[in-house]
């Protein structure tokens, strides 16, 4: 049968224990001796047993009192050792935030992101995955993923928070000898003519609906991941989409990386966050600090990318005059 003890009175009961004194123990609480002496009473009454041995020189566990003590101090051990967790937590020392991506980000956006976090809280734990989108969504939905990140395009249920964090123009990754790599960025007209490398499953809707069909790839050569697009395109004519950012991934290929204009599309990239009743102060910090960090790193993208307009297979600015991009969700 339970027993109404309360920690105060196991607080006291070990406080007189550590100082075999009341007065000691009173002060040490900053109670009155009183007071500590009707924990004590009301203590002993509840488990119904004398627990201390009293005399006008000392006071000590009675029998029943040793064996009780050091279940006593590793209750209020535990509690303690709970509510240090807690606020660690609270205080962002200690978490856990579990991240999922495409290999677009995860090759691009991810690394600086995780890194610029873990610099601001080290003591969180954020455990990334690169899977392909669907496996993004599907950790949302199951509760295995914390944050996603993706095209804003993929609408995932309503158990999920969508925030477009950046809009990042498509560009085009083509072979150095590849006559349209002469110029400073390339038409969708220009592009007809060479297989397109895909790795977007969604290309089709969300991109090419926003190209005159006149000027859609006549080919498209299917892939699963934009390393073997772009290690397909080192040993054969054709071409690679991707989103600006992508610039030092394209350049580690030794490829030749342009504007893809008229019409110029945006790609938008959103963070997918689980709803929940209340979100871990981990996820939480998160989430904002991508907010902000998202931001900042998109424009210092595009300041990198302008000075290397004119270098041969360089990244080459976009022409200027031409109409706003289109925005869209791919």
């Amino acid at each position: 049968m339970a027993m109404d003890v309360t920690l105060r009175q196991l607080r006291a009961y070990v406080a007189v224990l550590e100082s075999a004194s009341f007065s000691e123990a009173a002060r040490a609480m900053h109670l009155s001796q009183a007071a500590l002496s009707g924990l004590i009473k009301e203590l002993e009454s509840r488990v119904g047993v004398r627990l201390l041995d009293r005399t006008t020189r000392k006071v000590a566990a009675s029998s029943v009192g040793e064996t009780f003590a050091p279940m006593a101090r590793r209750v209020l051990a535990n509690l303690d050792e709970a509510l240090d967790n807690l606020t660690n937590l609270k205080e962002l020392r200690r978490g856990l935030v579990r991240v999922a991506a495409p290999e677009t980000l995860s090759c691009t956006l991810l690394p600086e992101l995780i890194a610029g976090y873990n610099v601001r809280h080290p003591g969180v734990d954020v455990r990334f995955d690169d899977v392909p989108i669907q496996e993004v969504l599907a950790g949302l939905q199951n509760g295995s993923t914390d944050i996603g990140f993706g095209p804003a395009g993929v609408v995932p249920d309503q158990s999920v928070e969508v925030h477009v964090i950046c809009a990042d123009p498509l560009w085009v990754a083509l072979r150095s000898d590849d006559p349209l790599a002469r110029g400073k960025s390339v038409g969708w007209k220009e592009l007809r003519e060479r297989p397109l490398l895909n790795y977007m499953p969604n290309i089709a809707i969300n991109v090419l609906s926003q190209v005159p069909p006149r000027h859609h790839p006549k080919q498209m050569v299917p892939v699963h991941r934009v390393n073997t697009a772009l290690s397909m395109l080192r040993v054969r004519q054709g071409a690679v989409i991707c989103p600006s950012m992508a610039e030092p991934l394209v350049r580690g290929f030794g490829l030749t990386f342009l504007p893809l204009l008229q019409p110029a599309v945006k790609w938008k990239i959103a963070m997918f966050v689980r709803h929940s009743a209340s979100l871990s102060p981990a996820v939480e910090s998160f989430r904002d600090f991508t907010l902000g960090f998202s931001q900042s790193w998109a424009a210092k993208g595009f300041e990198r990318r302008r000075p290397s307009e004119g270098r041969k297979g360089g990244v080459a600015s976009p022409v200027r005059g031409r109409r706003p991009p289109a925005v869209v969700k791919s």
